[in-house]
């Protein structure tokens, strides 16, 4: 076990020493290679909003039947709580979604060099 988290703990600490160059890795695309013309970091920013949208949408989708879920519980005590903690983790879901994009856009402002308000 002790073997498993070390070998976790020193994997982790090397993609974490080599994001960096991956990211600044970034080059433009020679022409007519039908290749995209995005840096490596507007793609990672791409899939993350993307990512982030689907967890916001599902958060929702699941606030939703949660409200129906407690509705619907006719006072029985163990649909009511079934209801309430899925309202709990479809709130918490948005809130980290909400969070997750203003951190994206805070780290892609500060790296990116765009904006003058940090």
């Amino acid at each position: 076990m002790k073997n498993k988290i070390k070998m976790f703990a020193a994997s982790s600490a090397v993609m974490m020493m080599a994001l960096p160059a991956l990211v600044s890795a970034a080059f433009a695309a020679p022409t007519g290679t039908g290749l995209p013309a995005g840096s490596i970091t507007s793609i990672i920013t791409n899939i993350m909003n993307w990512l982030l949208m689907l967890v916001g949408i599902i958060g929702v989708i699941g606030f939703a039947i949660a409200g129906i879920l407690y509705l619907t519980a006719a006072g029985d005590d163990t649909a009511i709580e079934r209801a309430k903690s899925a309202m709990m983790y479809s709130i918490i879901g948005v809130i980290v979604a909400i969070i997750g994009v203003v951190v994206i856009q805070a780290v892609q402002g500060m790296l990116g060099g765009s904006s003058t308000t940090y």
